[in-house]
């Protein structure tokens, strides 16, 4: 069975650099944990959430899946929602999708890719509120990527509408829930201009 060593190596050499820079980082890193952000994101590979927004480990609570979905049945995505606002206090989610989404594309394609349908079942249900106004785009790439901004707005929509999320607006906490889309061809996050603060 293969070892990894390659990781290892790097693990290592990345843990000295943090160290040459700042010594004493990971022994304060290991004693708090004050994030200010939530991302929920996609799983993808392309899109690493810390080095995305430029903050190191600890700056960022970090939850993602498929297509960056939450739904009021994942008990793992409101675990780490009601942790983040009732636990970390933090002052902003993020729901952020990407351009190029496989999960999107694959919600699309109406073919049969086995058990993550279930899964995409979500995204289906946006097409299907928004399909008008998807169908209406003559430009299969500008379908693809409106369907990749729909569903980051129902996401946000799904976030606001937690009672993690209500109870927290309701006691007067600090709150507020956004949605970004990341272009992985030029690195850069657009702004949905969806951001909702309180109920």
């Amino acid at each position: 069975m293969p070892k990894l060593d390659d990781l290892f190596i790097n693990n290592r050499e990345w843990a000295e650099s943090i160290t040459r820079e700042q010594p004493d980082f990971f022994e304060t890193l290991s004693k708090q944990q004050k994030p200010e952000y939530l991302w929920i994101g996609c799983a993808d590979s392309r899109v690493p959430a810390n080095e995305i927004i430029n903050l190191l480990p600890g700056e960022v609570f970090v939850h993602r899946n498929i297509a960056n979905v939450v739904v009021h049945s994942d008990l793992n995505c409101l675990s780490v929602i009601q942790f983040a606002v009732e636990v970390l206090k933090v002052k902003h989610i993020m729901v952020v999708g990407h351009y190029g989404c496989g999960g999107i594309k694959a919600a699309m394609d109406g073919q049969e890719h086995g058990l993550i349908d279930n899964w995409l079942g979500h995204i289906k249900d946006v097409y299907r509120f928004h399909q008008q106004a998807i169908d209406a785009e003559t430009d299969e790439k500008r379908k693809f990527d409106l369907l990749c901004e729909l569903n980051v707005v129902e996401q946000v929509a799904n976030v606001c509408q937690t009672s993690i999320v209500q109870n927290a607006w309701k006691a007067g906490q600090e709150l507020q829930v956004h949605g970004w889309v990341y272009g992985i061809n030029n690195g850069l996050i657009k702004d949905l201009d969806v951001s909702v603060s309180g109920l």
